[in-house]
């Protein structure tokens, strides 16, 4: 058994809205041998995770999946329990998985859910390796050895107890999440987006940190405020700590000048060797080190955001409490085994670890890790009470006085956090800590959460809800709006429609499409730009005010979508492309592919859809949203259905659109008055144009404006380019379009038919992965509708070898009834255009269907005089007004 593809889905997905993993196996010579006839292998699998037995599997009861293994069932089904297994074993709630045979009987998709993707990654080829020695008989297998290793990196992988608090919250008010890296993460789309990394936000200023970092630099501030602090002083020269503490006299503390989570903390220090041993263990973290007059009294945390005291946890340091039989290094071990302690931040307490600093402190308090301590008797481990190190924390936030929640916001202010954990150190906090001889011992600008989450002791304090109200105040959202398209055709002028009129609308439109990702008009990316990652590209821009996403099929199966929900989603039509490729054959495959578009809606959003498609119609029954149908024809009986029933609508009457609200019929502009249509002869644009203005109404984008923003789009090569483009060259035109399937070439050859023209000269081509069925139907529609062809070849040959494409292109049109005669085949497409401006005379139309456009322009400009890219009305043969480019398809 081996792998032979993986892909790693972060959002919705064509198996799953939530993440998963896609991975192709191959079963190799497995692939018709039930588990029953494999000799062990149930029982040894069940031997290695007994744990399978709790699966309902398809039986819907416990021990389901059992009994399918013993009644026979095949690996790849085997392969996805395992996957699902493992990642319940290392503390992830997973259930959803499943296994399919692809068109090759050895090879099956194995589809997993999964938390952490780096982990899950991981899982897939344990779980491959187990199934694989298992087949093979082994029985020494070191499968738990290997879940530990896993263990220990899904606890480093995984995210910190503080970030996850922050991320469960948010998920809570459904506020997007992008995972950047490791901790770090985006909240919210486009300008609303809010980063952060545990409890540092973007709102948290770079020196603030640099100064509650260095804890000389703060004590001063925190002094010429008049909050009292621990008088001390930094060096890194043992000989002038020890000088300084006679002055100030013990006992003191020593601790490094920038640090952390306590480490490398000594405390109530009360001679010079355990000085001289406490700065050693110091330097290993900081080279500066700290030496301070130690505080007497209890240790507390007070939280601080946005200038408001949030809670307040006492802080016990690391102990264990003596049983008269234990020594303290086994009554350690006994307290690890409390299921409220993991490894790091891997649950609410952390594990007690034994290294020099407590060997010091024991030592200093003439005990060591052999000695047994009396019946009740506690015996502290750490002098700090970090929970990192194994401290636990009481919930106090009921008690604190408010002298010293005053201290503690005016600490917060003057360092300049955001948000603040300030450590006090006092007798009694419900008691003004100046007349307790208190002092505040640090401030921490990414005070970790945890404590107050999970209390050892007390209430638990939503902390993260607090953060979250800071990042997003009431009132104020955490998304732009978001629009997404996809269809086989009308993807990408749908998509720059949308953005005129958005720009109407007076907002900064980020938009992805086959020509490159654009903010605010301006391309930050060229290239086809139509999947997941280009649309996180625009929903982590700052400048980004509304999304627009063309979503193409092979973005889709490849990555799934870049975002979680959209306002509005609208496929424009399911026709014949791409079949045969990444295992979709059918148009029903492909409608399914691209109808996840229409499924991630939001639940007050809508779904846009094409009245005229039946593929369209069929999606509707997996659709929460709200539908909007558009229609180019009148009386369509889906668009009549749906308005008497209340639905909204966008449809044509005597060649004028109109809006059904869902109460009234809104008249909104003539066909005509949009200049893509080119006077109401392009009907693909009279498309195009309705389900923009669905998506836009949709969005709640007014009508008026919507009319506006359309008025403004021509079929140019501004607002359009490469889409039915249309040159003046000397007494003959040329126009250029990215017609590439055989819809789109009917729709572009039946525009060039309306327009008055002597004779027709196609410069033909196909990308070179479609089916020798799709690719001599566009052939045999060019030999029927020109008077001449020019064969040519993409230059990226993708599956097929070179001439293969022009060879099935020439047999359609010889087919469609074209002589050999009017055929020829230049392969280079700049060389085949420029054969075709040397055939054109006076009034002919050429056409090419490009793969280059900026080489296609280039190859324009060469014939200089006679050269315009924007006709004027006067220049063209027939009284249909102005005549710009023309935007068919992606």
């Amino acid at each position: 058994m081996k792998i032979n593809d993986l892909i790693i889905y972060n959002g919705p997905n064509i198996y799953s809205h939530k993440p998963c993993i896609m991975a192709k196996i191959d079963i190799g010579k497995y692939c018709n041998i039930p588990t029953c006839d494999i000799p062990n292998f149930n029982n040894l699998l069940l031997e290695y995770i007994p744990t399978l037995k709790e699966h309902k599997c398809s039986e819907g009861y416990r021990g389901g999946f059992v009994d399918r293994l013993y009644e026979g069932t095949f690996l790849a089904h085997v392969f996805e329990h395992v996957c699902i297994e493992i990642q319940n074993i290392l503390g992830y709630d997973i259930s959803f998985g499943k296994a399919r045979q692809t068109e090759e009987e050895h090879i099956y998709r194995i589809i997993f859910e999964f938390e952490n993707k780096i982990v899950a990654e991981e899982v897939l080829y344990l779980a491959m390796d187990l199934i694989n020695d298992l087949c093979r008989g082994y029985k020494n297998i070191k499968f738990q050895e290997k879940i530990n290793k896993l263990r220990k990196m899904a606890i480093s992988q995984n995210l910190g107890p503080s970030t996850q608090a922050i991320v469960s919250e948010a998920k809570l008010r459904n506020i997007p999440i992008i995972h950047i890296e490791g901790s770090l993460l985006q909240l919210g789309y486009g300008c609303f987006g809010k980063r952060l990394q545990a409890t540092i936000t973007e709102n948290t200023g770079c020196i603030p940190v640099d100064i509650a970092c260095d804890k000389k630099i703060t004590k001063e501030l925190l002094t010429m405020a008049g909050i009292p602090v621990p008088y001390g002083y930094v060096s890194d020269n043992l000989e002038d700590i020890l000088n300084y503490t006679k002055r100030i006299g013990y006992p003191v503390v020593i601790k490094p000048n920038h640090g952390n989570q306590g480490k490398g903390v000594s405390l109530n220090l009360t001679d010079k060797d355990h000085i001289s041993t406490a700065f050693k263990i110091a330097k290993e973290f900081c080279d500066q080190v700290v030496v301070e007059k130690y505080i007497q009294g209890n240790h507390y945390r007070i939280l601080v955001v946005d200038g408001e005291y949030i809670a307040c946890a006492q802080r016990i340091a690391a102990h264990v409490v003596g049983n008269g039989k234990n020594n303290i290094e086994e009554l350690i071990r006994l307290e690890n085994q409390n299921p409220l302690r993991g490894e790091e931040h891997e649950k609410p307490l952390t594990k007690l670890k034994i290294d020099p600093v407590m060997e010091l402190l024991l030592k200093k308090n003439n005990m060591d890790l052999k000695m047994i301590p009396a019946k009740g008797e506690v015996v502290f481990l750490r002098e700090n009470d970090n929970l990192s190190t194994g401290g636990i924390a009481l919930d106090v936030t009921d008690k604190v006085h408010p002298q010293n929640i005053e201290m503690a916001i005016n600490a917060a202010n003057v360092i300049g956090l955001d948000i603040a954990g300030i450590d006090i150190t006092t007798v009694d906090i419900s008691s003004p800590m100046t007349m307790e001889g208190g002092a505040v011992i640090e401030v921490n600008a990414a005070p970790g959460i945890r404590m107050h989450h999970y209390p050892t002791q007390g209430k638990q304090r939503n902390v993260a809800r607090k953060i979250l109200d800071s990042l997003f105040p009431k009132g104020q959202p955490c998304t732009i709006p978001i629009i997404s398209i996809t269809g086989t055709n009308g993807k990408t002028t749908t998509s720059r429609m949308l953005g005129k009129i958005l720009k109407e609308e007076g907002l900064k439109v980020g938009m992805t499409t086959t020509g490159g990702i654009f903010i605010d008009q301006k391309c930050i990316m060229k290239g086809d730009t139509t999947g997941a990652l280009s649309a996180q590209s625009v929903l982590m821009n700052k400048k980004v005010e509304a999304a627009i996403f063309e979503t193409a099929r092979g973005g889709i199966i490849k990555k799934g979508l870049g975002y979680n929900l959209a306002d509005v989603g609208i496929v424009t039509n399911i026709s014949e492309d791409h079949l045969g490729l990444d295992g979709i054959n059918t148009l029903e495959q492909l409608a399914h592919v691209k109808s996840l578009v229409v499924e991630a809606i939001k639940d007050r959003g809508f779904a846009v859809l094409n009245a005229d498609d039946p593929y369209c119609i069929k999606m509707v029954k997996n659709i929460r949203a709200r539908i909007i149908y558009f229609s180019h024809q009148e009386n369509q009986l889906i668009i009549g259905e749906h308005t008497r029933a209340g639905g909204r609508a966008v449809y044509i009457k005597n060649n004028y659109i109109y809006i059904f609200n869902g109460r009234e019929e809104i008249k909104l502009m003539s066909i005509k008055e949009i200049p893509a249509t080119l006077n109401g002869l392009c009907e693909c644009n009279i498309k195009n144009s309705l389900a923009a203005i669905a998506g836009a109404y949709g969005l709640g984008i007014k009508p008026e404006v919507i009319a506006r923003g359309l008025k403004q789009f021509k079929a140019d090569p501004i607002d359009n380019p490469g889409r039915f483009n249309i040159y003046n060259i000397k007494d003959f035109k040329v126009v250029i379009d990215y017609g590439h399937n055989i819809q789109g070439y009917r729709e572009v050859i039946s525009t060039l038919k309306k327009m008055s023209h002597n004779r027709l000269i196609g410069v033909i081509g196909v990308p070179g992965d479609r089916s020798e069925t799709s690719t001599v139907k566009i052939g045999q529609l060019c030999g029927e509708s020109f008077h001449h062809v020019i064969i040519k070849e993409d230059k990226e040959k993708r599956t097929l070898k070179k001439g293969v494409t022009s060879k099935f292109l020439k047999n359609g049109c010889i087919i469609g009834g074209m002589s050999k005669d009017s055929i020829e085949i230049e392969l280079c497409e700049s060389l085949a255009l420029e054969k075709a401006i040397r055939l054109a005379k006076a009034n002919d139309i050429v056409v090419v269907f490009f793969e280059d456009y900026e080489g296609i322009i280039e190859t324009l400009k060469k014939y200089g005089e006679g050269f315009s890219p924007t006709p004027s009305p006067k220049s063209l043969p027939y009284g249909t007004g102005y005549l710009p480019s023309h935007n068919i398809f992606l």
